[in-house]
């Protein structure tokens, strides 16, 4: 009997791993679906938020962080996963790279503020919070990499991005049910 449940284990050891493995690279495919803001030297709005928060609310916060560390990993060593397929860790210290740098933070920390089960409400509060820190951190980044004051560096970091990154919030929450039904089978 030991046996058998010595296999089980394996199968479950190697499906987690197979399907943080599969986020990760949604992950990095994620990036590259993007819409350019007319904005000189601003970044597209893309589907990395929205993965990023359907990640940190399906996984436990370890999963979570660390699906979210191997895609920034494959990024820092040049592999072009970031956002306009942008790579190295110099990505992480331009202006715009505090958006990117805090989603590690946030596969840690969202799925704590969560919850276990599920609940609707307070998931898509979770993931709400969480889609105003990343744009709340990549804004203040934005402001002391530019020396820009409160004002300007909301217009530039906050504005354009919370509006969409709110409906991505609300929507990744709504869908957990459903990629959990998968996940199980």
């Amino acid at each position: 009997m030991s046996s058998m449940s010595a296999q089980a284990g394996k199968r479950t050891g190697a499906k987690r791993l197979v399907t943080m493995a599969l986020f990760a690279a949604v992950l990095c495919v994620s990036a590259y679906i993007s819409i350019p803001l007319p904005l000189p030297g601003a970044p597209h709005i893309t589907m990395l938020n929205f993965v990023i928060l359907l990640i940190a609310l399906l996984f436990p916060p370890l999963d979570a962080f660390l699906i979210i560390l191997v895609w920034m990993l494959l990024g820092i060593i040049g592999l072009p996963v970031f956002i306009g397929g942008g790579s190295g860790f110099g990505y992480l210290l331009m202006p715009y790279g505090g958006y990117t740098a805090v989603f590690p933070l946030v596969g840690l920390l969202l799925p704590l503020l969560r919850g276990r089960s599920y609940s609707r409400l307070r998931y898509t509060l979770a993931a709400v919070a969480g889609a105003v820190f990343i744009d709340l951190f990549g804004t203040f980044w934005l402001m002391h990499m530019n020396q820009l004051g409160l004002t300007v560096g909301l217009l530039a970091g906050f504005v354009p991005f919370i509006p969409l990154d709110l409906v991505k919030s609300v929507v990744a929450a709504q869908i957990v049910p459903a990629f959990r039904r998968v996940m199980a089978g």
